[in-house]
């Protein structure tokens, strides 16, 4: 079901000051910016010998129940299926954190809080598939 990790994604209630924040941490600019109505709502970055994204999401996209002041993160499994992995999980026990969204073309998240309080994130990523495919085709 879990295939590998594609995406870690952070709340801020400053997007602005995390993406330049995390920009000089890691050396490059977001690779990626999506507006909603105003300013930046989402950035993400790719880092790392696999090309890893962290995304960072402005805290008033927060789900309900998500603390604002604690910091969190949500790390995302590629699923093939997100609603099939989603509807298990709820199954095994998980409680909703924030149901099947689809984010853009090749790109849909869902995540769960398990019997244990913790947050685990399934999508459907197609970068982590041209990934892989690359990867496949090089022979590694």
């Amino acid at each position: 079901m879990l295939r590998g990790l594609t995406t870690v994604n952070l709340f801020a209630d400053d997007l602005g000051a995390a993406r330049a924040w995390y920009a000089k941490l890691l050396g490059v600019d977001a690779y990626f910016v999506r507006p909603v109505e105003g300013p930046p709502a989402y950035v993400e970055f790719r880092i790392g010998d696999y090309q890893h994204e962290l995304g960072i999401i402005d805290a008033r996209f927060a789900p309900e129940g998500h603390g604002r002041q604690v910091g969190g993160a949500v790390a995302y499994w590629h699923v093939d299926d997100v609603q099939a992995a989603f509807e298990r999980l709820l199954g095994l026990g998980a409680m909703v954190h924030e149901p099947v969204v689809e984010r853009g073309p090749g790109f849909v998240t869902a995540s769960v809080v398990d019997p244990f309080g913790n947050i685990l994130g399934v999508m459907y990523n197609q970068h982590y598939l041209d990934v892989l495919g690359a990867r496949t085709e090089e022979g590694r």
